[in-house]
C-alpha cells in the first residue's frame, strides 16, 4: 500500500496548492452572475481544461521525467555488443510494428524491469534495467523489448493520458458540485462560497480521486494483456512466456518510481483491496492468457 499512500499524498498536495493558487488568482470562477448558483458551463470548461491539461502536460514531459527519475542513459552510439544488440533489436521490432524508432536507454537498477513512455508512437523511449540485462537470456530480453515496443505501437501512453484526463475532469467537476451543494444546503451559505465549500471539495476530490485511480488501473491491467500478445507476435510466444516466468522467479524486485510503475513490464503483488490499485495483472494470469492462445 506504500505506493498508493504516496500517490494519495502527492495528489492531496497538488489539490491544496492548486486550489489555493487558483482562488488567489481569481481563476476558479464557477458561480453565476448572481453569485448564488453554479455556472455549469464555466465549471465544465474549467474541469476539462484543468483535467486534460495536467494529464497531457505529464505526457509531454514523460520522457524527460523518466530519464531524470531513473537516471536512464540513452544509447547514442553503441559502445559494445550488448548495446548494439539492444538498438538493433528495438529497431527491427519498431519497423515490424510500423512505428518510428524509439530512443533506447539503459538505467542502473538491480530489479528485472523495463518500461516504455513518450508523447507519441514516433517519439518514444524504451529503457531496460541493468538487472534485466544481467538476469535474462537474450531470448527473454528480446521478448521484454517486444512487449515495450507493443506498448508504444498500441498508443498506450496516449490512451492512458486520455483516460486520466477524463477521470480528472469528472473528479474536478463532481467535487465542486458536491462542495457547492453542501455549502448551500447544510451550511446555508447564500452568496459566494464559505470555508465549507473548500473543505468539502478537497475531501470529495480525495474520495473521487481514489475511485478514479481504480478505473485507470483497471485499464492499465487490460493493456498489459494486449502488450503481452503484441510481444508474443513480435518475438515469439514461447519467448514471451519464458520472459514472464523469469520475472516470476526473480529473487529481488526493486520497483520503478511510482510515476513510472504503470509503464514497466513487471508488476507488484497485491491482496484484497490493494489489487484494485495494481497497474499490472498478476504474472500467473498473464502467462495463462498467453498459453490459452497457443
Amino acid at each position: 500500500m506504500k505506493r498508493v499512500l504516496l500517490f494519495l499524498a502527492t495528489n492531496l498536495a497538488i489539490i491544496v496548492v492548486l486550489s489555493i493558487t487558483l482562488r488567489l488568482l481569481g481563476v476558479e470562477r464557477i458561480l453565476d452572475a448572481q453569485g448564488s448558483g453554479l455556472d455549469i458551463n464555466s465549471l465544465l470548461i474549467f474541469a476539462l481544461v484543468f483535467g486534460f491539461g495536467g494529464s497531457f502536460i505529464s505526457l509531454a514531459m514523460s520522457k524527460w521525467t523518466a530519464k531524470r527519475l531513473t537516471g536512464a542513459q540513452v544509447i547514442e552510439m553503441p559502445r559494445n555488443a550488448h548495446e548494439h544488440w539492444l538498438v538493433s533489436t528495438v529497431q527491427r521490432q519498431a519497423k515490424a510494428a510500423g512505428i518510428g524508432m524509439p530512443e533506447v536507454a539503459i538505467y542502473d537498477a538491480p530489479d528485472v524491469n523495463a518500461f516504455a513512455t513518450g508523447m507519441s508512437k514516433n517519439d518514444a523511449l524504451v529503457a531496460v534495467s541493468t538487472g534485466l540485462l544481467n538476469s535474462m537470456s537474450q531470448d527473454e530480453a528480446e521478448a521484454v523489448l517486444a512487449h515495450e515496443v507493443s506498448h508504444v505501437a498500441n498508443g498506450d501512453m496516449v490512451t492512458l493520458a486520455l483516460i486520466q484526463g477524463v477521470v480528472n475532469t469528472f473528479v474536478i467537476f463532481l467535487s465542486r458540485v458536491i462542495g457547492h451543494t453542501v455549502d448551500r444546503v447544510v451550511f446555508r451559505t447564500e452568496e459566494g462560497h464559505g470555508p465549507a465549500f473548500w473543505v468539502t471539495t478537497i475531501i470529495a476530490e480525495i474520495v473521487l480521486g481514489i475511485l478514479a485511480t481504480i478505473i485507470v488501473m483497471w485499464f492499465s491491467r487490460q493493456r498489459e494483456f494486449r502488450a503481452d500478445a503484441g510481444g508474443a507476435s513480435l518475438a515469439g510466444r514461447n519467448k514471451m512466456i519464458a520472459a514472464l516466468r523469469r520475472l516470476q522467479i526473480a529473487s529481488k524486485q526493486v520497483h520503478l518510481p511510482d510515476q513510472l510503475a504503470a509503464f514497466g513490464i513487471s508488476g507488484g503483488k497485491g491482496a484484497g483491496l490493494a489489487q484494485l490499485f495494481m497497474s499490472h495483472p498478476p504474472l500467473e494470469e498473464r502467462i495463462a492468457a498467453l498459453e490459452a492462445h497457443r
